[in-house]
């Protein structure tokens, strides 16, 4: 007799995804490089050293956040480095499960703890998440903290405050504090505004001569970041890049930059009306593409995409999203040393799925929501035989 196999049930699926990435993690000896940084960034707070002076790790990479953040890094100090790893690592699975909480309350979309537990061991190998979670990265802690507090109501007490706090630490996300004017939100505009504002005035009352060296000279050294040709930067300014072959496109990336962040600020503000979420998204998929580098592991912003899809029914659509964020098709391809200038057109493609989807989103959400709303047949069929009972001398024609 043939004994059926019990299906895997969601907190034993959960179990077994964080298992195998824990031992992935082990075997390939993660060397969590962002985290150093940010405990690098704490040690020269605590020290008083030049903050933006140093390089750790082999890749030698420096700070380049502002000194509020080099502040809240504090507290990286004070553990041991397997511990602080540790930590990252299980916090950074933990705001994942708060990420996909926020998701489903953004997107209104029902979200049993099964469900839950289901997409938390799904999420953890969509290639955002994964690089996070391998970096040590800070992306799901500020993205929770704009979701919580963008998806309050408007009249919520200091709603934008952690959206500037947010913006303090990595300053893109400033970009949605223009949304909210562009929308009219303009108490949560202005609660964001100072709450930002905060932040630079603590970062320079703590640290002045780093507080003047980052927002004089270091905010403009996009090359500090790392390079923008290569195959992990999804932002247009890396697939335009690629395509050329040339490593500073120049003007051949700012134009189509700048028109691109005025076209998704414009657009978002018009959709905002007929649906807030969508609006949202495409004012972060906007600033993903156009920001000079926008890492692979920036784009977790597809998590809210992919609850929104979901609460819409596009399931289809949603695992075509899932495969692209989990295909890692531009690591697949040649990127050592400067290969990634040198790709042909038909592995073009590959090496941009992002920058590409976020084009596409942008497509989509212009013809979904670009054309002017007419009222339906339906309501206009009730209008008309309203006003035939109303006034039965005349044909209700309008």
């Amino acid at each position: 007799m043939i004994r059926r196999t019990a299906p895997l049930r969601p907190p034993a699926a959960l179990a077994v995804s964080a298992l195998a990435l824990a031992v992935l993690c082990v075997v390939r000896r993660v060397p969590m490089a962002d985290t150093l940084v940010y405990r690098a960034e704490g040690a020269a707070v605590m020290h008083g050293t030049d903050l933006y002076g140093f390089t750790v790790t082999e890749w030698a990479l420096p700070a380049t956040y502002p000194p509020f953040a080099a502040i809240l890094f504090v507290p990286t100090t004070w553990l041991p480095l397997p511990a602080l790893k540790l930590a990252f690592m299980a916090g950074n699975a933990l705001l994942l499960a708060l990420l996909i909480h926020h998701s489903a309350r953004f997107a209104r979309l029902p979200l049993p703890r099964p469900f839950l537990y289901v997409t938390v061991a799904v999420g953890l190998w969509l290639e955002p998440v994964f690089q996070t979670l391998l970096f040590g990265q800070i992306n799901l802690v500020l993205i929770c903290m704009i979701l919580w507090d963008l998806n309050r109501p408007d009249s919520a007490l200091g709603k934008g405050f952690a959206l500037g706090v947010a913006a303090g630490v990595k300053l893109t996300p400033a970009v949605f504090i223009v949304h909210l004017l562009l929308t009219r939100q303009l108490r949560a505009a202005a609660t964001a505004s100072a709450s930002f504002a905060g932040t630079v005035l603590l970062g320079a009352l703590v640290l002045p001569s780093a507080s003047l060296d980052f927002w004089t000279r270091h905010l403009f050294a996009t090359g500090r970041v790392g390079k923008a040709w290569i195959v992990d930067n999804q932002s247009l300014q890396g697939l335009i890049a690629r395509v050329l072959g040339d490593p500073a496109p120049g003007v051949l990336w700012l134009v189509p930059a700048a028109l691109t962040a005025a076209y998704g600020l414009w657009l978002a503000a018009r959709v905002h009306r007929r649906s807030p979420a969508w609006a949202l998204l495409t004012t972060a998929f906007t600033a993903l593409l156009v920001s000079p580098i926008s890492w692979s592991h920036h784009w977790v912003w597809c998590v809210p995409l992919l609850a929104l899809l979901l609460a819409e029914g596009r399931t289809r659509i949603a695992l075509a999203v899932v495969a692209v964020f989990t295909a890692r098709s531009f690591w697949i391809l040649p990127h050592q040393g400067d290969l990634d200038l040198h790709l042909p057109w038909w592995q073009q493609p590959l090496a941009s799925p992002y920058a590409l989807l976020a084009v596409a989103l942008l497509v989509c959400v212009a013809l979904r929501f670009g054309r002017r709303e007419y009222p339906s047949s339906r309501l206009i069929e009730q209008r008309a035989g309203s006003c035939s009972t109303a006034t039965p001398d005349r044909s209700g024609a309008q």
